[in-house]
């Protein structure tokens, strides 16, 4: 809570100092009519301490609920110290750091940042993020039409287990720019969904009636289903027929699997995602941050602020903004991107975050999610009536199926329990209504994977 110093004799003194008689003079150009009359239904002043009680009280009556939701939003462990650095006054109150002179220190965090991420994902260049992963996305899919200039093509393949909100928020960006995304659709036999997609049907689908190849691919690993998908078969394809490709990462989970610049042959072009695993809170949807990496080649096509490392005149290191066009400010249609937002304080905590476990930590991190995952699904699968949909190679995430259950009644009932049980499908995949993604971070304990058990038994034997 703010604590605001002023008393009766402060306010009446500025009053005084400006030669007015109350406070609401200074609002005097609000027309009657609109203004709020009497709060007749605010309650009457609490003190502190009786305000601080009541809201410990409300707090309460949201329940401690143990959650094993994933689908882009994971609840990691986060050291204190994240938090309480980013919260200094340096960083919480920085302003853009247009004035390197006067910004040496957020100039250096940003730059300490890019190198993470490049280091990462094995790209060349990495941007200084954007609002979220969603969007990077879509600002990666726009990049890729403007990068390619060997395909005039804008239509722009999608897998079909990219994320769905991302796919959403990308189409309602690039619709109105002449931009077609098609999906490249999952596996099926006999209308049953696989968790990947299909890459036989690269060829029927990607390529045109006259054979023109898509700008750009957009594949997702691990993909929403938290399983893996073949993606150097998919980047050799793109590769032959001079067709882009996006990635679209969980950060955490590059420092157990190949980097997107190894994949196929050649490596892919664009990497992007959201950044809320590294040292984000769940806080009620967010705010979270996009990334966005790339090769060398293509650094001029990227949106977002990039922080570059020089010497001065005497030979000492200093950091600037760099490669950013004037028109992203004064030019809209010559913008590399027209989603101005920067996610700087985020981007501090992750900065921190992963200064702080290293990358002996980050990869202990990730061991210990994709273990739990594993107990998780083996207690959940011992269950009458309880399934592992795709039986693939995952990360931390995977999808278990009900025997005749509406996956999306199960979480309500869970939820009952106090178990944040998934996030159900149907919503998203209308074949997968009885199915449930889930996940278990480095934060499940072996206890509350045994109550996750416990309730969802006593929800499936009722009927």
């Amino acid at each position: 809570m703010p604590f605001i110093p002023h008393t009766q004799l402060d306010i009446d003194a500025m009053l005084a100092e400006i030669n007015v008689s109350e406070i609401d003079t200074l609002f005097d150009e609000i027309p009657p009519e609109i203004s709020n009359g009497e709060l007749s239904h605010v309650p009457d002043a609490l003190s502190e301490m009786d305000l601080l009680e009541l809201f410990k009280h409300r707090s309460e009556q949201d329940g401690e609920a143990i959650c094993f939701i994933g689908g882009g939003a994971y609840d990691h462990f986060i050291p204190a110290a994240v938090w309480d650095i980013t919260q200094r006054g340096e960083f919480l109150t920085a302003y853009t750091p247009y004035q390197a002179e006067a910004s040496q220190g957020t100039l250096q965090l940003i730059y300490e940042f890019q190198t993470m991420m490049t280091e990462l994902t094995g790209m060349e260049v990495s941007n200084a993020s954007v609002y979220d992963g969603a969007s990077a996305m879509a600002e990666s899919v726009l990049m890729a039409v403007r990068a390619n200039k060997k395909n005039k093509s804008r239509r722009i393949l999608v897998c079909e287990s990219v994320h769905p909100m991302y796919r959403d928020v990308t189409r309602t960006i690039v619709k109105n720019q002449d931009i077609h995304l098609q999906l490249l659709p999952l596996c099926s036999e006999k209308e049953v969904l696989g968790g990947q997609v299909d890459v036989s049907q690269l060829d029927k689908i990607g390529l045109s009636k006259s054979g023109e190849a898509p700008a750009a691919i957009v594949i997702q690993q691990p993909n929403f289903f938290g399983q893996l998908e073949d993606v150097d078969y998919l980047c050799n394809w793109a590769a032959r027929h001079g067709t882009l490709v996006i990635a679209v990462v969980n950060p955490l989970s590059l420092v157990i699997l190949k980097p997107p610049a190894a994949w196929g042959n050649t490596g892919v072009d664009i990497v992007c995602g959201d950044g809320q695993p590294l040292g984000i809170p769940l806080a009620s949807g967010g705010p979270y941050f996009g990334f966005m990496c790339s090769r060398m080649s293509l650094v001029r096509n990227l949106p977002g602020r990039i922080i570059g490392r020089t010497l001065d005149l005497d030979g000492k290191p200093g950091f600037t903004l760099t490669l950013q066009a004037r028109e992203q400010h004064i030019r809209r249609a010559k913008a590399t991107s027209n989603i101005c937002t920067n996610q700087g304080l985020l981007v501090t905590a992750a900065t921190i975050h992963m200064s702080i476990l290293g990358s002996a930590g980050l990869s202990h991190v990730a061991a210990c999610c994709r273990a739990n995952t594993a107990k998780l699904l083996k207690e959940l699968t011992e269950l009458e009536g309880v399934t592992e949909k795709f039986p693939g190679v995952y990360f931390h995430e995977s999808v278990i199926q009900f025997s005749g259950r509406d996956a999306s009644k199960v979480v309500k009932l869970l939820a009952q329990e106090g178990v944040l049980g998934g996030l159900a499908l149907g919503e998203y995949y209308p074949g997968l209504s009885d199915c449930l993604l889930l996940c278990a971070t480095e934060k499940r304990t072996e206890k509350e994977i045994q109550a996750y058990r416990g309730a969802l038994e006593n929800v499936l034997s009722e009927r």
